[in-house]
């Protein structure tokens, strides 16, 4: 699955009723406002804690050049005044008044906002909430002092040889909408953001049509359906943004190239990025490349065998992310400069090997198949950290059916399923090939 994390829900309930067994056996509970706001209440009474959680249909992939990394500023200026909490410091005053654990995060397809409390505080957890989704300030001077906190993100990232490499290989791999896949942003368009702009995205995407609000922990589901109607229920249903403004397609790559990045490590680095499946288009595949990236992440792997334990790489790995908008593969091999040349055709040589019968065991893939189950179950062992997950497949997938039947979905793959996956994303397609390496090394090598 993606993002380490990382990181499948829709049952869209407009009254009280129990939900389907699959749902019940996470403990997961749905209902939808009248003003289209999706409540998700996770029951887990283990300790008397609970998480309080704001998703929303936001990201990198809502932004065209102009608005370049704004939801990643948005998130940030989510913890500071609104109309309840004047000023910042008293926002933080009131977070340690209620012991919060507080956070934000933006990926391509997701902002989420989350605390977690004692469940003593729940009523004024829910307060805390409503104030800062639904009434922000966006305070000129709280802006001129957040916006060099977001570039200074961007400052540590580029400290990171190899931020340098992804950023090069993803400006060729999405070459029309560039943007829309750049999370971190342009330190230009965050360092002139104002407050038009935060209340057009506030506008636009902050509204409860678009979002989510998922409670986790020891509460009972009934009394969190009549809460959020309580404190929820007048917040102002919006247009559809992606009506409003569709999200373009990534047009696919109609060559192969390469990209050259120089930068002071002492081996050489080697990522191969294709476009892989995008979720509501091609849905099988997605769980056909889970297994197939599981499988060749083992040391008993052939793509293990034959390219790190040979001695060719110090480190080789495929993954791919799951989105909706175009979710991307990458292959990466790490290797000495003198083993550049022979492990580099070696790589390609793989790749050629993926569907020959043999390459994948039964076994191999049936273990696979059982470790990614496993892993889901302990997922769910912590409700503070599964809600997070369960946000994170609301807001892709635009429902909870997707991580609810995910297992039995896994289940179903075969080898089959996977050749057809590698077939139509990887062999034989063009691809972006990134290559980093010191000055020294490239004219060792002559590259």
């Amino acid at each position: 699955m993606s993002e380490n994390f990382f990181f499948k829900v829709c049952l869209l309930l407009v009254c009280l009723y129990p939900l389907q067994l699959f749902s019940q056996q996470y403990n997961i509970y749905q209902h939808e406002l009248s003003n289209g706001l999706d409540i998700v209440v996770i029951e887990n009474n283990t300790v008397p804690l609970v998480t309080i959680e704001i998703d929303v249909r936001n990201g990198a992939y809502t932004e065209p050049p102009e608005y370049d990394g704004l939801s990643h500023l948005y998130e940030h200026m989510f913890f500071k005044a609104n109309e309840l909490i004047p000023t910042q410091e008293q926002y933080l005053d009131r977070t340690r008044e209620l012991g919060m654990v507080w956070n934000g995060t933006t990926s391509d397809e997701r902002v989420n906002y989350y605390f977690t409390i004692g469940k003593d505080s729940l009523h004024a957890g829910l307060e805390f909430m409503k104030a800062a989704i639904m009434t922000p300030l966006f305070l000129p001077e709280e802006l001129v002092r957040e916006r060099p906190v977001v570039t200074g993100e961007f400052d540590r990232n580029e400290s990171n040889p190899y931020f340098h490499l992804g950023r090069a290989v993803n400006k060729k791999l999405w070459y029309k909408y560039f943007s829309r896949k750049n999370t971190i942003g342009d330190r230009d368009i965050i360092l002139t953001a104002d407050q038009k702009k935060m209340q057009t995205i506030q506008n636009r995407y902050y509204v409860p049509n678009n979002s989510a609000l998922l409670i986790s922990g020891d509460v009972k589901h009934e009394a969190i359906f009549k809460l959020a109607e309580a404190y929820f229920g007048e917040w102002k249903r919006g247009e559809d943004p992606f009506i409003l403004f569709p999200i373009p397609e990534h047009p696919p790559l109609t060559k192969s190239e390469e990209v050259i990045v120089e930068q002071p490590v002492n081996i050489v680095a080697m990522q191969i990025a294709l476009h892989g499946p995008s979720l509501s288009k091609d849905t099988k595949s997605t769980f056909a490349a889970d297994v197939f990236s599981y499988v060749l992440s083992q040391k008993n792997s052939s793509f293990q065998k034959n390219l790190v334990e040979s001695g060719l790489c110090l480190q080789a790995n495929l993954g791919y992310y799951t989105l909706d908008h175009t979710g991307p593969i990458s292959i990466f091999a790490f290797v000495r400069a003198d083993k550049y040349e022979e492990a580099k055709a070696a790589v390609f040589a793989e790749i050629d090997k993926f569907t020959e019968p043999g390459y994948l065991t039964e076994d191999q893939i049936e273990y696979a198949k059982t470790q990614l189950e496993i892993g889901e179950m302990y997922a769910q062992e912590s409700p503070s950290e599964f809600v997070h997950t369960v946000g994170f497949w609301w807001a892709v997938t635009g429902s909870l059916d997707y991580y609810l039947n995910y297992v039995d979905n896994l289940k179903a793959i075969n080898r089959k399923d996977i050749d057809e996956y590698v077939r139509k994303y990887i062999q034989k397609q063009p691809y972006v090939m990134g290559i980093m390496l010191s000055p020294e090394a490239r004219k060792q090598l002559s590259l």
